[in-house]
């Protein structure tokens, strides 16, 4: 009965001191969160320049003696991470109908108010080369740039747009956003 007396006080001792250690438990977690950024540079969408298209209508001796003017809101919209800029150019040397030609060089280009886009802004009359229309414009999301299409009074009543035969003369304008 000893026997059972001392292995009962032993038990009820190992119960007693057992549930007063605490078990081990985790009271913090860590997680290592990673963002991984890119390089970018983009036209998007929703900029009137992708797919759009300007006219300039001569219809009137008036026409033919007075500047004209298309403002096209919103022609680029460009996101980059880096500054940037903004070049044109035409993809040849002429308007072209047919056979008859009028030189792109009759298209002033020009950045109009209103727009979200910073940077150096420049009048380019339109030829094949690359040119800057805006130099070093600040990094952004979504910048709007809206464009003045312009032919001069000098250029539409000269022998370049003035008595070229009647239709529609077409080129295509190229815009490209580079990042410094």
């Amino acid at each position: 009965m000893k026997k059972q007396l001392i292995i009962a006080t032993l038990a009820l001792g190992a119960i007693v001191f057992g549930t007063n250690n605490a078990q081990a438990q985790n009271t913090t977690a860590t997680t290592t969160v990673n963002i991984i950024l890119a390089d970018v540079i983009s036209i998007d969408n929703g900029s009137v320049a992708i797919g759009g298209e300007v006219a300039f209508n001569y219809v009137t001796a008036e026409d033919y003696n007075t500047s004209t003017t298309v403002n096209v809101p919103n022609s680029l919209i460009v996101t980059s991470t880096k500054n940037f800029d903004v070049k044109v150019k035409a993809d040849g040397a002429n308007f072209t109908n047919g056979a008859n030609v009028i030189p792109v060089n009759v298209l002033t280009i020009k950045a109009a108010s209103g727009g979200t886009m910073a940077g150096t802004q420049n009048s380019v009359v339109l030829s094949t080369n690359d040119q800057v229309l805006i130099a070093n414009a600040p990094l952004g999301s979504a910048l709007k740039l809206n464009l003045d299409y312009e032919i001069p009074a000098a250029k539409s009543s000269s022998p370049d747009i003035l008595g070229k035969p009647a239709g529609t003369y077409t080129q295509t304008v190229t815009y490209t956003a580079t990042a410094l």
